[in-house]
């Protein structure tokens, strides 16, 4: 398993339509038979900070989510609504070794 965590500032004025744009984005990419979950967090404490948890299955999954309609489109969809650059940090899946994914 490949993991990535995206960690996303939103300007304040973009929230609702971020999360709009966000939501269909992971709906879709969920979809996506190379994707072993998809998750989508705000925080409690800051409603416009955001994290999205990528569960790919291989690496190759992580390149063909890239070449996605879904993903090109929220990428420009939600480009503007950032408060700063998303960025995010690669996992590999510790424990347990066997998830059902």
């Amino acid at each position: 398993m490949k993991i990535l965590i995206v960690h996303i500032h939103i300007k304040p004025e973009y929230i609702e339509e971020f999360i709009t744009a966000t939501t269909a984005n992971a709906s879709n990419s969920a979809l996506e038979p190379g994707i072993a979950r998809f998750d989508f967090f705000q925080q409690e404490d800051d409603p416009t900070r955001f994290v999205l948890v990528e569960v790919y299955r291989d690496e190759e999954a992580t390149i063909k989510h890239k070449e996605t309609a879904h993903y090109h489109a929220w990428r420009e969809a939600v480009v503007e609504m950032m408060a700063e650059p998303r960025y995010g940090i690669k996992y590999e899946n510790v424990f347990p070794n066997d998830t059902g994914w």
